[in-house]
């Protein structure tokens, strides 16, 4: 069974950082690329940033450049790295793997998704 497993979403303040986690089960995800959405209460899905199969390759919303960092260690952990972070980033992050696009229909497998909320 593929699993993604998204962890280390929380409670932060303004201003602070989080590091997202995703680590994959079942069977590796070398040849994907890896990506990350997030989805506030009423609002549609919207990508965050992906990262190439081999890793170099990185790719952003515009709004995020700067503030997010996505990175790979390897066909199975993919991390965002969260700076700044505003209360408008409040959110389900998902972790997803597929298709190199920032479209989340390219994607084929999804994790369950981690809640991260950002006070005021």
């Amino acid at each position: 069974q593929v699993q993604l497993i998204e962890s280390g979403g929380g409670l932060v303040q303004a201003g602070g950082s989080l590091r997202l986690s995703c680590a994959a089960s079942g069977r590796t995800f070398g040849n994907y690329a890896m990506g990350w959405f997030r989805q506030a209460p009423e609002k549609e899905r919207e990508f965050v940033a992906a990262v190439s199969w081999s890793g170099p390759g990185t790719y952003y919303a515009d709004s995020l450049k700067g503030r997010f960092t996505i990175s790979r260690e390897n066909a199975k952990k993919v991390y965002l790295q969260m700076n700044s972070l505003k209360p408008e980033d409040t959110a389900v992050y998902y972790c997803a793997a597929g298709r190199w696009s920032r479209s989340s229909d390219s994607y084929n497998y999804w994790g369950q998704g981690t809640q991260v909320t950002v006070s005021s």
